[in-house]
């Protein structure tokens, strides 16, 4: 299954900026998303900006979509994370914006789990949490000249994500002080049950792991000192199995050209 959402994922990376109409209005002939422009299978937000893809997920019978999103103008600006869900991924339900800028910074690229051991301690019963995880990108700090600018920060829902609510000691991995630290892809790691992150960190993608998605520990890079072509972007970190059985992880990131790259290692 996280093979299935990383390919989803992939597609919807090249098509983040072409959409799916409205699941109310799929036969609605005066709706805003029968536009005569207007794509009507890949995903677009209601209106104005959208980007990167983010926390694709699926609970309850339901693909969760988020997505960088500013929803005040048709132009890059303060990215808060939309959100959509979908039962086939082609017909969409748009939901309210999921998580705004705070103290923080605006938000910025990461994902999200199901939390289905409550390691998190966030269920208040049964349900387990879906955890977004994310970056605050301080404008603020960056103006100033500052290198600390990007942190690392969780939410989390208690209703299938109708609701959210952040973490109230964010951010979760503070910046030790590099200028990129960002886009967190997060995924629970069975054989010895912790979380592990892989957090595109400059020229490199640094990999953290964490019981509870709150307490974070520095294990390892990739990539330190190879020529990426710009900073690496957006990795997504996932299980393999071979043709015989042998376990692998399979690692993606992106360049700041755009250009994606694969690697698999045992």
């Amino acid at each position: 299954m996280r093979f299935l959402l990383m390919m989803i994922g992939m597609l919807m990376i090249v098509a983040s900026c072409t959409s799916s109409r409205k699941e109310n209005t799929n036969n609605d002939e005066t709706s805003e998303f029968q536009e005569k422009w207007r794509p009507q299978i890949h995903f677009t937000p209601e209106q104005n900006w959208m980007n990167d893809p983010n926390g694709m997920v699926y609970y309850n019978e339901e693909y969760h979509l988020f997505y960088q999103h500013n929803p005040d103008t048709t132009v890059w600006g303060p990215m808060h994370w939309g959100h959509a869900v979908s039962k086939d991924l082609i017909h969409w339900e748009h939901l309210p914006i999921a998580l705004y800028p705070d103290s923080l910074g605006t938000i910025f690229s990461g994902s999200a789990v199901v939390d289905m051991n409550n390691t998190t301690n966030f269920s208040e019963g049964d349900t387990p949490p879906l955890v977004a995880v994310y970056t605050n990108h301080s404008h603020k700090k960056e103006r100033e000249g500052r290198n600390d600018f990007q942190c690392q920060s969780i939410a989390y829902s208690l209703n299938n994500g109708r609701e959210w609510k952040k973490f109230k000691n964010n951010p979760v991995l503070p910046n030790p002080g590099i200028r990129d630290f960002r886009d967190p892809k997060v995924i629970w790691y069975e054989p010895e049950e912790k979380w592990i992150m892989a957090l595109a960190v400059k020229d490199r993608v640094s990999f953290y792991s964490s019981p509870n998605l709150k307490d974070w520990k520095y294990e390892s890079d990739f990539g330190k000192g190879v020529d990426h072509g710009g900073v690496v972007e957006c990795p997504d970190l996932f299980p393999l199995e071979t043709e015989n059985g042998e376990k692998k992880m399979g690692l993606t990131r992106e360049r700041e050209s755009g250009r994606s790259q694969w690697r698999i290692w045992n």
